[in-house]
């Protein structure tokens, strides 16, 4: 297979990238909202642009930071990043991105950076436009600067459960903490208390012009099965379309039926399939 070379893209090939990645706003979202405020020069971005195609074309990009994320890559591109990245060190903690890519991408880097923790192949990618027809749940609220300390272990709880290991294991946690209180100083967390613990939480991890993208959803286990996520949910949506952006997306595993039911509820429809590899 003919591909052709892959190069590193700079500041003056952003609008480029900008165009490519508005092409898909759900699945490259994390990727947009990064170069929106750093831009691509690698100094500022902690990361690197790939990109695919002539100078004059470029046909797919693929994000290589802390996640590796490849956007609109289809198999000669996937080859050619592939081809690349197959002679470096990983350095990157997770791939992340359509599952074709992704799947196809794992498949050829697994004999120079495997093994993998966790593969998760099928992650239904969902969003909506639409204000929830569902009740709203008045409790669920912004978090308030000085509630990072009771909202801290519910995300500890919640991104163990979800990722398998504890965000406390890398520098005793001091990172996440910093960006559980970057996402409570930028009005994108969400929580309900009930005598002063959280009970249900969720974020706004990714914020571009074309959606918020939510991350983070838990419900403390002694409250699962009350009926309190789609209401609780609601309200997140609700305030994330009236404030933030014209969309609401997200993306989960599919084996998690009662979230997937909880969603579905709150008026998301299927964009896609993603999948993920955690190292």
């Amino acid at each position: 297979m003919l591909t052709a070379p892959v190069r590193q893209l700079g500041e003056s090939e952003r609008r480029a990238v900008e165009r490519l990645l508005d092409l898909d706003p759900y699945a490259s979202a994390q990727v947009a909202e990064r170069i929106a405020a750093r831009g691509l020069a690698w100094w500022r971005a902690e990361g690197r642009m790939l990109g695919y195609g002539c100078r004059r074309h470029l046909e797919a990009v693929c994000w290589l930071g802390g996640n590796l994320t490849p956007v609109l890559a289809g198999p000669p591109a996937v080859a050619a990043f592939a081809d690349l990245l197959a002679g470096e060190e990983r350095l990157c903690s997770s791939i992340v991105g359509r599952a074709d890519a992704v799947l196809e991408l794992w498949d050829r880097l697994a004999g120079a950076w495997g093994p993998a923790r966790d593969v998760r192949p099928n992650q239904p990618l969902l969003a909506t436009d639409a204000l929830p027809e569902v009740t709203v749940d008045p409790q669920v609220r912004q978090v308030r600067s000085g509630e990072l300390d009771l909202l801290f272990p519910a995300a500890v709880a919640m991104y163990t459960e979800e990722v398998g290991v504890s965000p406390l294991a890398e520098d005793g946690g001091r990172g996440y903490r910093r960006r559980v209180s970057d996402m409570i100083r930028s009005g994108r967390a969400y929580a309900r208390f009930v005598d002063g613990r959280v009970v249900f939480k969720a974020e706004l991890a990714v914020v571009t012009r074309r959606t918020a993208q939510v991350q983070g959803v838990w419900v403390a286990p002694e409250w699962r099965g009350r009926g309190i996520a789609t209401a609780a949910m609601a309200a997140v949506v609700r305030d994330a379309l009236t404030r933030v952006a014209p969309t609401v997306s997200l993306y989960v595993n599919d084996f998690n039926v009662p979230a997937r039911r909880v969603y579905e509820r709150c008026g998301f429809r299927p964009v896609g399939t993603l999948a993920t590899v955690l190292f």
